[in-house]
């Protein structure tokens, strides 16, 4: 039996997230406001929950994360990005940019899909997350393509660590150069580990790994205690 929390309710220890049924699951309720969001992942916690479910908040064991050093380019990869860059850098039609519309890419990660429906990313989701932004811990890495978003991802970010949320692309690799983006801007600002969260066979391919929860949790507790990092908005 998982907890339920009230709005002053803190969260339980991850030990106790469930490990046959469910696992990972912790608790359920309370809300997803700027304050509780951060407070969950300051401990390792993050929400994942359906349409008409309650809130319900976990912690996995093992936990997906993507190593800066280990993040994988294809050679045609390696050439899309390439190509972007060079259009970038004189003002062309593709550009890359961080947070130019935060919210329009959580929306655009909530749309419907080509091979089913849209995410579990809902109204209230949108709420929490766009006040995280407003306080500088949520960012986007986003692709443009002749002034339109086509591809992008967002995330959650805490002194030098950063938790991946989710991606998009309405351009072939799309999301992949917007996580290239992401990934070498936050390497140069010393993150060496993207939280992933589940392991899933894409996450994999660009060289995502589980590790145990108490790693992780060793390692994100020395991460969020150093600087925040500040100059998304002039980075290129």
């Amino acid at each position: 039996m998982i907890p339920w929390l009230d709005l002053h309710t803190p969260f339980p220890d991850v030990s106790r997230a469930l490990k046959g049924e469910a696992p990972g699951l912790l608790a359920a309720g309370a809300d997803l406001s700027p304050r509780r969001l951060l407070e969950a992942y300051r401990h390792g916690i993050f929400p994942w929950f359906s349409e008409g479910q309650p809130i319900l908040w976990w912690s996995t064991d093992p936990r997906m994360v993507l190593m800066t050093d280990n993040f994988k380019v294809s050679d045609s990869l390696q050439k899309a990005i390439r190509k972007v860059e060079r259009s970038a850098a004189t003002d062309g039609r593709w550009q890359l940019r961080f947070d130019g519309d935060f919210e329009a890419v959580m929306r655009a990660c909530a749309a419907p899909r080509k091979d089913g429906p849209g995410t579990w990313i809902s109204e209230d989701i949108i709420d929490g997350y766009t006040g995280l932004h407003k306080l500088g811990h949520a960012h986007s890495s986003e692709l443009w393509l002749d002034g339109e978003l086509v591809g992008g991802a967002y995330g959650v970010s805490i002194g030098r660590m950063f938790y991946g949320e989710s991606m998009f692309a309405r351009v072939t690799d799309g999301s992949k150069i917007a996580l290239a983006h992401l990934v070498r801007f936050l390497k140069e600002r010393g993150v060496t580990m993207i939280d992933c969260q589940q392991e899933t066979r894409h996450l994999a391919s660009l060289g995502a790994a589980p590790i145990s929860r108490a790693r992780f949790l060793a390692h994100l507790r020395e991460a969020i205690t150093e600087a925040q990092i500040t100059d998304w908005h002039t980075a290129a």
